[in-house]
């Protein structure tokens, strides 16, 4: 398995139904479609939230930050809470399937229990399967890399 990243974005929550890309982000999102895609959003350095697509991440941003409740679901939870977030977005390069990344999604979800204590605290519902090394070692990667960057952990 190929997992890639991160790319580092700031967001300004312009109200609770759109976002900016701040300057301080380098670059722009990415527009690789199919690619599965994990990302963290976190705020003053604290991972709040841990998600998971396949849709270009502006797609998987707007449905979030755009929902109203259609089908029961009201979009993402921390847009109405936050001025300003950092997402983090990993790509999974290779050409295994989506059960994959949600299984990283929660090992991810996992780790961060363990390193601070309590879960995310705007995450909102996480697919559980079995993992394997594989998926627990990609996990490990990533929650390093945030902890150690973002946390100073």
């Amino acid at each position: 398995m190929i997992i890639t990243g991160p790319e580092n974005f700031t967001l300004a929550i312009n109200d609770t139904r759109s976002y900016a890309l701040l300057p301080q982000s380098k670059g722009q999102l990415s527009n690789k479609k199919k690619l599965p895609k994990l990302y963290i959003i976190s705020h003053n350095r604290k991972p709040i939230y841990v998600g998971i697509t396949t849709q270009p991440i502006k797609s998987r941003l707007r449905y979030g930050f755009s929902a109203v409740g259609v089908g029961g679901y009201y979009g993402y939870a921390w847009r109405r809470k936050y001025k300003e977030v950092e997402l983090h977005l990993w790509f999974q390069k290779d050409g295994r399937n989506l059960t994959d990344i949600e299984t990283i999604e929660a090992e991810v979800v996992y780790e961060i229990r363990n390193q601070l204590g309590q879960w995310p605290e705007q995450q909102t519902e996480i697919h559980f399967h079995q993992s394997e090394k594989i998926h627990r070692e990609a996990a490990r990667k990533i929650s390093k890399y945030f902890m150690c960057k973002t946390m100073g952990v």
